[in-house]
């Protein structure tokens, strides 16, 4: 993970690709299984002998302690029981819990609001001079809408972003450290101690038109389980609807700027933000890869893979594949059949993803009627997390 690589991975998937579909890599949570073509990655997301379930591994392989391995079964416990890691039938059930905050209506009785969430970050940038982009806005804004769907206390919301970069800062490691699960530990357990004993509380004694209160009442009516797997999945809500769109909106502001033609066609065509934000997604995506276990002996891409061996789907790599993407290092915002893998495929494609695509959808088009004349300010400054790959400040001149 040298600086080069965590600067532009692209050249470096480009020739693993061109050697072959799967690799073994040491460099990878001590080994794995790497796929890098777009065929590969697609079939491995959906392919069911691959299991979502992987974290024992993770979080005990960052010590061979056994007394320091106890201290981190907390860590173990909440993160099992979150969706994102587990299989059928769990997964299909918390899922259907879910769905309904998900809904196109819901969704699209948000968007005024959205919009005039990102209208006021506008007109709090500084009118002259620099500011961090990241901080005005890739930051703040699904930082406000994932407070405002959560029904989360507003005056807790530098805690809430401090956890989600500890857990970023671990799930995003390739060799996570004992001192990275230690930290993300704390986090998440100030996280959940939140949930169980004040908001959860809370929402059950005065329901809200929140996605807190619907996990509550899920677990009233016994479609969740209270506890470790109610907590969960309030951590992962919070943590996945601020991660992957902060990092979106960062990319894809510093992709668009450093691509003149394609930032100037979005300001004279702004209708075009929701090509251009697939395709945004596709050029640099936010989550870089993810991983599964094989729950038994199977073969991928040609290549052996045995009971228990780390499987890495490698969807920066597949969204650059020429084989499904004509010129895959140009950025072409009006790009048609884009197709990207960002979100995921398959059962455990992102439940969030068109929340994702509204707010960045919101952004680019007000950024593009509003702001044309913004430019880069200085050098961008990469967060160095290999897996959820963004930017810690983007400094830009209005």
């Amino acid at each position: 993970m040298t600086p080069e690589f965590l600067d532009d991975p692209y050249p470096t998937y480009r020739t693993w690709r061109e050697a072959g579909p799967i690799h073994w890599r040491d460099d990878f949570f001590g080994g794995a299984w790497v796929l890098t073509r777009h065929a590969d990655v697609e079939a491995a997301l959906r392919d069911p002998r691959l299991s979502a379930q992987r974290t024992g591994g993770w979080v005990m392989d960052t010590t061979d302690n056994a007394e320091e391995r106890r201290t981190l079964a907390p860590l173990q416990r909440l993160f099992a029981r979150a969706m994102l890691f587990r299989d059928p039938p769990d997964h299909q059930r918390l899922r259907q819990v879910l769905q309904p905050a998900f809904r196109p209506e819901r969704l699209a009785a948000l968007q005024p609001e959205v919009a005039l969430m990102v209208e006021r970050l506008i007109d709090a940038v500084p009118i002259e001079g620099e500011f961090d982009f990241m901080a005005h806005m890739a930051r703040a804004l699904p930082a406000q809408v994932v407070a405002r769907l959560m029904g989360l206390d507003a005056d807790l919301q530098d805690d809430f972003l401090l956890w989600c970069e500890d857990l970023a800062a671990f799930i995003g490691a390739a060799q996570p450290t004992l001192e990275q699960a230690r930290t993300a530990q704390r986090s998440l357990l100030d996280m959940a101690a939140y949930f169980e004993r004040d908001l959860l509380p809370r929402r059950l004694r005065e329901p809200a038109d929140d996605w807190v209160t619907l996990l509550a009442q899920a677990q009233a009516d016994g479609r969740i389980e209270a506890g470790a797997e109610l907590v969960a999945q309030c951590a992962m809500l919070l943590f996945a609807g601020y991660e992957t769109t902060r990092n979106l909106l960062g990319n894809g502001m510093l992709s668009l700027l450093k691509h003149p033609d394609q930032w100037q066609r979005l300001c004279e065509q702004p209708d075009l933000a929701a090509p251009a934000v697939r395709e945004l997604l596709r050029f640099d995506s936010p989550v870089q890869w993810t991983g599964r276990r094989a729950a038994t002996d199977v073969e991928l891409a040609g290549q052996p893979v045995r009971r228990g061996q780390l499987v890495l789907a490698l969807i920066g790599s597949a969204n650059r594949d020429p084989e499904r993407h004509p010129d895959p290092d140009t950025l072409d915002i009006t790009r048609s059949n884009v197709g990207a893998l960002s979100f995921g495929s398959g059962p455990h494609v992102c439940i969030g993803a068109a929340l994702t695509q509204l707010e960045a959808q919101a952004v680019f088009k007000a950024l593009a009627q509003r702001c044309a004349h913004w430019q880069l300010a200085a050098a961008p400054q990469r967060n160095g997390n290999p897996v959820y790959r963004g930017l810690h400040a983007l400094r830009l001149r209005a």
